[in-house]
Parts: C-alpha cells; sequence; structure tokens
C-alpha cells in the first residue's frame, strides 16, 4: 500500500451470523440493509445504528442472495434447499414460499416496477413469479447447464440470464419466450447486466472475457479483453458510457461501453476480484477481494482512492449506500460492514 493508498479501518461491525456472509443489499432509500449467509438464515439491519432488525428464519440450507423490491417493502431470499421466499421487510414476516425449482437457487433479481421476480437455479432454469402472491408466472427453459446470473432490462420487458453452457439468453417477460441466444463465450457465462438504455447486455466468462451483445438480434457488438483468467461480475456505470469487470487475475477493469476499447485496469489487490461495483454518480468504482479488503477508485483515472481494511477473510460482495456517500460489504469472516466514505 502505498501513502495515495489510505487505509479505512473505521465500520460498524454487523456481527450476528454463524456463517460466511454471500450478499449485501440495501434497501432503495438506504435505511436497511439485508445480508444472506451460509447459517441458513437473512438478517434485516438498521443502517443508522448498525442494529439488527430481524433475523429471517425458515430456510434448510445456505441462503445465497437477498436482494430488497424496488419500494423497500419486501426482501427475496434464495438459498441452497430449492426453495425461494418473500418477506415482509418492516415486519420480517415470510409472505411466501417459491415452490418450483428442482436443485439449488442461485441468486434473484426483482422487476424494475417491483411486480415481477426471478430467480435462476441450477436446475437449468430461471422462473419468473408473481412478486406479490409467489405464483410462478413463467419457467424459462432452454439452458442445457446452471444458470447464474439474470437482470432485467430497465423497462422490465426483457430478462438476460447466465449460463454454464456457454450462452447467455434474452427472454420477452410478457409471454416467457426466448428472443435471443448471445452465443460466443468458450466456456461458463458468470454474469450479464443490461445497459441503462436497454440497448446493450454486458456478459463476464470463464473465458476471461467481457462481451457486449444487442439484446435483440443477439449480435456481438465488442469482446472486451484484458483479464488473464475468469471474470466473475460485469456492470454497467450509471450513465451506461463505461463497463466494469472483476477478475480472478486480482484486477478489475474498465472499458469504454460504446467501443470497447480498454479505459483503466485496477491493479492492487492480491486475491481475486469478486465484485466491482459503480457509485450511484458514477465517479467511484468498490472493488470487493479474496484478500479481505475492499478498495475505493477513482473511475476517472483509475486510481485507488483508498483501501478498506477491516475484515478476517475474503469480501464476497459490496454494495454502495443510496443517498448517503457509505458502503456495505459481505465477508466470510461472518460479518458485514457498514463504511462511511
Amino acid at each position: 500500500m502505498s501513502v495515495f493508498e489510505p487505509a479505512v479501518d473505521r465500520a460498524l461491525v454487523l456481527a450476528g451470523h454463524a456463517g460466511p456472509v454471500n450478499s449485501v443489499a440495501f434497501s432503495p432509500d438506504g435505511g436497511m440493509l439485508v445480508t444472506a449467509a451460509e447459517d441458513r438464515t437473512a438478517r434485516i439491519w438498521d443502517t443508522a445504528s448498525g442494529g439488527q432488525l430481524h433475523a429471517l428464519t425458515g430456510h434448510d440450507d445456505a441462503v445465497l442472495a437477498a436482494p430488497f423490491s424496488p419500494d423497500g417493502a419486501t426482501v427475496a431470499t434464495v438459498s441452497a434447499d430449492l426453495a425461494p421466499r418473500l418477506w415482509d421487510a418492516r415486519t420480517g414476516a415470510c409472505k411466501a414460499t417459491l415452490i418450483g425449482h428442482a436443485d439449488v437457487v442461485y441468486s434473484a433479481a426483482f422487476s424494475p416496477d417491483g411486480a415481477a421476480l426471478v430467480t435462476v437455479s441450477y436446475d437449468a432454469t430461471a422462473r419468473l413469479w408473481d412478486a406479490r402472491t409467489g405464483a410462478c408466472n413463467a419457467t424459462l427453459a432452454g439452458h442445457a447447464d446452471v444458470v447464474y446470473s439474470a437482470a432485467f432490462s430497465p423497462d422490465g420487458t426483457l430478462l438476460a440470464t447466465a449460463a454454464g453452457d456457454g450462452t447467455a439468453r434474452v427472454w420477452d417477460t410478457r409471454n416467457g419466450r426466448m428472443v435471443s441466444v448471445l452465443a460466443g463465450h468458450d466456456g461458463v457465462v458468470s454474469a450479464v447486466a443490461f445497459s441503462p438504455n436497454g440497448r446493450q447486455v454486458a456478459t463476464s466468462g470463464f473465458d476471461a472475457t467481457v462481451r457486449l451483445w444487442n439484446p435483440v438480434t443477439g449480435a456481438p457488438l465488442a469482446t472486451l479483453a484484458g483479464h488473464r483468467g475468469t471474470v466473475w461480475s460485469v456492470a454497467f456505470s450509471p450513465n451506461g458510457s463505461v463497463v466494469a469487470a472483476g477478475g480472478e487475475d486480482g484486477t478489475a477493469r474498465l472499458w469504454e461501453a460504446g467501443t470497447g476499447a480498454p479505459a483503466r485496469a485496477l491493479e492492487g489487490h492480491g486475491g481475486s476480484v469478486f465484485a466491482a461495483v459503480f457509485s450511484p454518480d458514477g465517479m467511484s468504482v468498490a472493488t470487493a477481494s479474496y484478500d479481505a479488503a475492499v478498495r475505493l477508485w477513482d473511475a476517472a483515472t483509475g486510481r485507488c482512492s483508498a483501501v478498506l481494511a477491516g475484515h478476517d477473510g475474503p469480501v464476497n460482495a459490496v454494495a454502495f449506500r443510496p443517498h448517503v456517500r457509505g458502503l456495505a460489504t459481505a465477508s466470510s469472516d461472518k460479518t458485514a460492514r457498514l463504511w462511511s466514505l
């Protein structure tokens, strides 16, 4: 660490989980945080005090992810026990158990209007559910291997999925029909994201590339090279002009979304970078790493502006807090942390 990379070690430590913490997500107003962990629970926390509000108990296996609905009223949890659940974020009560998947459910996302929830599974399907009733509206079948990631288009009419069969696929959420197959990766497609204008899909893969696609035609637009191993995550900046990815090679990388040209390499971590996310204003990137640190970077220059040190194990996820300069992190050390920036 150089003198230009100040260490930050002051954070609210959210302790209570009995196993590694897999994910963190803020409510839209930033007042609550939900964590998902290997101890079979998710927990909702007050972000002002760091106090626990609710323990969401009932799963029979590890809870792998837990997003908030866009209105902040509902939390969804997905688990290795095959059955996602919907919870009342205010009371912590379980509202519905979603039955249908035949294997581990890996991740979930709410539609932009909050009316639908997508879940993706090791059973090679994605499912669309009514987020109010828990009824299954559609089973999206077509992948030939584990589905790892899903993302809605900004208007909610399209859904992209990424899978272990080397493809991503785009679906019409109104009728469950497949729109396009995004084929080109040499191996597992690990993550997928829509651009803010909905005109591009970005995918990351085990083949060390990020790729840009036309979601409607499936046409490849650009291959973003530079990583030297598996790429775990991909994200667009809020204005859609830059793509960020985190990789097994210990770097995050930025590219121009319009041309696919490399912009900056964010180098300094001592282990795999599991996530690279933009701040709400797009000016900063936060990276979470196996090396137990989170780093903040200037998105325009690639300069490391801070190292957030304090976790005692790999940092599995990071999220920026809405409306306030802050971060949440999830770690294998069984804690989450809230950082003020």
